[in-house]
C-alpha cells in the first residue's frame, strides 16, 4: 500500500498488517459524572488533573494525526463534557473539517450535559452523537450507573435531537440486568428515529465484578430477537465496529458490537489517545507509547517518531477473555482509555 498520496505529505499510519488508521478516538479526561458498573469501581480513583495534557497539547497532537491521514476523531472520555472548558478544544478541531484533512468530528457522551451543550456542540461542526443509555427503567439505570437518573440522559438526548444532532444509543447488554430491557429500548429509540448499537461486555478494567456474571452473547441475543422481528443484514458502514441489521417491525437500524463472538479486529482502522498523551494502539492489550513526553520533550519530529513506532508494534487483534475466573484483558478501566 502506497503510504503518502502526494509529494512532500508525510506518510499514512499504516501498521505491520496493512491496516491504514483513519481514526482517533481521544479521551479527554478520565472523570465522569456517572459511575456506570461495567466502566469503573464505585469509588475510582481519577487521575491528578496536573498530569492532564492542556487542551492546546491535545490540538497540537491531534494535528499530528490528521497530517498521518486520520479523517476522523472522536472525543471520549470519561465523560468529555465535564472536562474545564471543552468548547475551546472541541471548536479548534470543528474549524479543521474539510479543510486540513478531518473529515469528521464526533463525541461519545452519557448526555447529562446536552441541554447545556447540544447547539454549541451542532454550531462547533459536529453532526453526530454517540450516547450510552443501557434502559428506559429508571431504577436499573441508577443500579447500572450507580445512582444516575434516566431523567437526565433524556433530558439530553431530546435536547440533541433539538439542535439537529443525529443520535446513536449505545447500550451495553448485561445478563440478568438490563438483557431483557433491551427490546423496549431499541423500539423507543427507533420511535425517536435513533440508530441503536448493542455493546458486549468487555473485560477492560477492574470494576469489582466477575466479568463472567456480567456478559451477555450478542449472538444469543439476536436470535432472541429473530423471533418476534425480521432482521435483515445491512452493508452500511459508520467507519466504527458495529454490523448492522434493519429492523422491519420498528423502521429503524441496529447495530451489533461483538468484540467476543464476532471479532472484528481484521478490520481494525483505529487507535486511542488518553488525556495523558498515552496512545494504545489495541483497546485489549496493553501496549502503549508515550505523545506527552514525545511533545513536551522532542516535539513534533519526535511525536511522528513514535507514531510509526506505535505502527509497527500494533497487535493483530485483541485477547478478550469471559469465561469464569478468567483475568480482565487489561487492568486500566474503560473511562482512562475512552470507551
Amino acid at each position: 500500500m502506497d503510504r503518502t498520496s502526494h509529494i512532500g505529505e508525510k506518510p499514512k499510519l499504516i501498521d505491520q498488517f496493512g491496516r491504514q488508521i483513519t481514526y482517533l478516538r481521544l479521551s479527554v479526561t478520565d472523570r465522569c459524572d456517572l459511575r456506570c458498573v461495567y466502566c469503573m469501581k464505585a469509588r475510582p480513583e481519577f487521575l491528578p488533573k496536573a498530569d492532564l495534557l492542556s487542551l492546546e497539547e491535545l490540538t497540537v497532537l491531534c494535528d499530528a494525526f490528521i497530517a498521518r491521514g486520520v479523517t476522523k476523531i472522536r472525543l471520549t472520555g470519561g465523560e468529555p463534557l465535564v472536562r474545564k472548558d471543552i468548547l475551546t478544544l472541541i471548536d479548534n478541531l470543528g474549524a479543521r473539517i474539510g479543510c486540513a484533512g478531518l473529515k469528521e468530528l464526533c463525541l461519545t457522551t452519557n448526555a447529562t450535559q446536552l441541554p447545556r451543550y447540544a447547539m454549541r456542540l451542532a454550531e462547533a461542526g459536529i453532526k453526530r452523537l454517540n450516547v450510552s443509555l443501557d434502559t428506559l427503567d429508571p431504577e436499573v439505570f441508577s443500579l447500572l450507573t450507580r445512582g444516575g437518573k434516566v431523567e437526565q440522559t433524556l433530558a439530553g438526548i431530546a435536547a440533541a435531537k433539538a439542535a439537529g444532532l443525529h443520535v446513536k444509543i449505545n447500550a451495553v447488554a448485561m445478563k440478568n440486568r438490563n438483557d431483557t430491557h433491551l427490546p423496549d429500548l431499541i423500539r423507543w429509540a427507533h420511535g425517536e428515529g435513533h440508530d441503536v448499537s448493542l455493546i458486549e461486555v468487555m473485560p477492560v478494567g477492574d470494576v469489582g465484578a466477575d466479568r463472567s456474571t456480567q456478559f451477555v452473547s450478542l449472538l444469543d441475543m439476536r436470535r432472541q430477537f429473530e423471533a418476534f422481528w425480521t432482521l435483515t443484514d445491512l452493508a452500511d458502514d459508520t467507519g466504527g465496529p458495529s454490523r448492522y441489521v434493519q429492523v422491519k417491525e420498528t423502521g429503524g437500524r441496529l447495530g451489533f458490537i461483538s468484540p467476543l463472538t464476532g471479532n472484528f479486529c481484521a478490520g481494525c482502522n483505529r487507535v486511542r489517545m488518553t488525556c495523558t498523551g498515552e496512545l494504545f494502539m489495541c483497546l485489549g492489550q496493553n501496549g502503549s507509547v508515550d505523545l506527552r513526553r514525545a511533545l513536551r520533550e522532542g516535539g513534533p519530529g519526535e511525536v511522528d517518531r513514535l507514531l510509526d513506532l506505535a505502527m509497527a508494534t500494533k497487535p493483530l487483534q485483541h485477547e478478550f477473555d469471559v469465561t469464569p475466573g478468567a483475568k480482565t484483558a487489561v487492568a486500566r478501566n474503560m473511562a482512562r482509555t475512552g470507551g
